[in-house]
């Protein structure tokens, strides 16, 4: 069975697409793993066929429709209100601006990719500079995880069988979390990267020029969304796909009867949208074929045992999985990841009598991390691209912001109740 995880990964390491690669370990050691192939003939289907799974295409759509529809800079331009009285203020509003994001599309990379776009230019005109602006928005992504809805958790509830609501209700104070940890470090380091530690006032900057020439029912128009799916949710109205899909449909009408989109801009929306939902969805397929193979092994029944008897105490556990976890985020695709290390590892947790879902929290925070952490980084690759600079010009910068996300991450490991605050009440 080492084999065939060194085998995996081997595959990984040289580039292989991740779907074939979960596909490809299983076909090449059928032997090995003491299955028939065709007995595994309908575990793609049925791994896709989860009706919780079809709110990952929906978010994504919801997240295009946002971007292109100019939704996430009219939001952008309600926080520079909001905040332009604080120093050094546009940081907080590349912050906040990614929170209320994350907090509709669900995506991290697809956060980086519309806020850099829109508060990148702007950024840079109020003296940042671009390597701290590429920094902080790369950082600021990762609210679009733990800012319920999140794609990755969609994933790991789907897989693990933990009630996905739940693990959205889970995630709103270690959003906050981030939030506060992010901002304590703008707020430092804010006085080291401006000259004399405050903004220059930018003339008639991207989102002022925005303000003036769009009207003001667009930003009113965007706050119902996350009305929509986290109020629908939690209140029972909406299951989570419902909500994406009442969110997709809410938005659609606003772009539309605002003009933002014609509809050539809609179709094009569609098909942005249907690239990645459809590689997820892949990945998700394969990794079912694995899955499925390693339980009729008994891999992870094998590990939790192996991991009882080599750990006395819950706590050396969760250091050992938190390292193991942030050393398989920096190699492997987010969602991949997820799909790999969730099913591997919370048959261990409950034997430690962790809660699962303070566990999810954990296992889903760890592996966001890597979106920062090189070689794979995906946020800091997005970033650098989104706003014109060179990764070494981020080096100086994003080290802080990973320092403040693993001390997040350790309050979470450690304190269940940041997790599991909701059963307070």
């Amino acid at each position: 069975m080492s084999l065939v995880i060194i085998g995996l990964f081997g595959l990984l390491l040289i580039g292989t697409p991740i779907a074939a690669a979960f596909a490809l370990v299983v076909f090449l050691n059928d032997e090995r793993l003491n299955v028939w192939l065709d007995s595994l003939s309908n575990i793609p289907y049925d791994s896709v066929s989860s009706f919780a799974l079809v709110a990952i295409p929906l978010f994504i759509l919801l997240g295009e429709i946002i971007n292109r529809g100019g939704i996430a800079a009219s939001l952008s331009a309600l926080a520079d209100k909001l905040l332009r009285r604080i120093r050094a203020s546009f940081g907080y509003v590349m912050i906040a601006a990614s929170a209320f994001l994350g907090a509709i599309t669900g995506s991290s990379v697809a956060t980086v990719a519309a806020i850099g776009s829109t508060l990148g230019p702007e950024m840079d005109a109020r003296g940042y500079p671009k390597g701290y602006t590429a920094s902080l928005n790369a950082a600021s992504g990762l609210l679009g995880v733990l800012i319920p809805p999140s794609i990755p958790l969609i994933i790991y509830g789907a897989t693990v069988g933990v009630s996905i609501t739940e693990l959205f209700v889970a995630t709103i104070v270690p959003g906050a979390l981030l939030v506060l940890t992010f901002s304590t470090v703008h707020w430092f380091r804010s006085k080291a990267v401006l000259s004399g530690g405050h903004e220059t006032k930018a003339d008639a900057g991207v989102l002022e020029n925005l303000s003036k020439r769009k009207t003001r029912s667009r930003a009113v128009a965007s706050l119902f969304l996350p009305v929509i799916v986290l109020g629908g949710i939690y209140g029972g109205i909406f299951t989570p796909t419902e909500a994406a899909a009442a969110a997709c449909i809410y938005a659609i009408a606003v772009v539309l009867l605002q003009r933002a989109l014609n509809l050539e801009g809609l179709v094009q929306t569609f098909y942005a949208a249907v690239l990645p939902a459809g590689a997820i969805l892949l990945i998700i397929a394969m990794t079912g074929v694995l899955n499925r193979a390693l339980i009729l092994n008994q891999v992870p029944q094998d590990l939790a045992v192996y991991m009882t008897g080599l750990f006395a105490d819950p706590i050396l556990f969760l250091i050992a999985v938190n390292l193991l976890l942030f050393a398989v985020g920096m190699f492997m695709e987010t969602n991949a990841a997820v799909l790999l290390m969730g099913p591997l590892l919370a048959p261990s947790a409950v034997q430690f009598g962790i809660d699962p879902v303070h566990f999810a929290i954990i296992v889903v925070t760890n592996i966001e991390i890597g979106l920062l952490t090189p070689p794979l980084a995906a946020n800091l690759y997005v970033a650098a691209r989104t706003n014109n600079v060179h990764i070494v010009q981020m080096l100086r910068h994003f080290g802080w912001f990973i320092g403040a996300a693993i001390v997040a991450l350790a309050l979470l490991t450690f304190i269940p109740g940041l997790s599991l605050w909701y059963r307070l009440f």
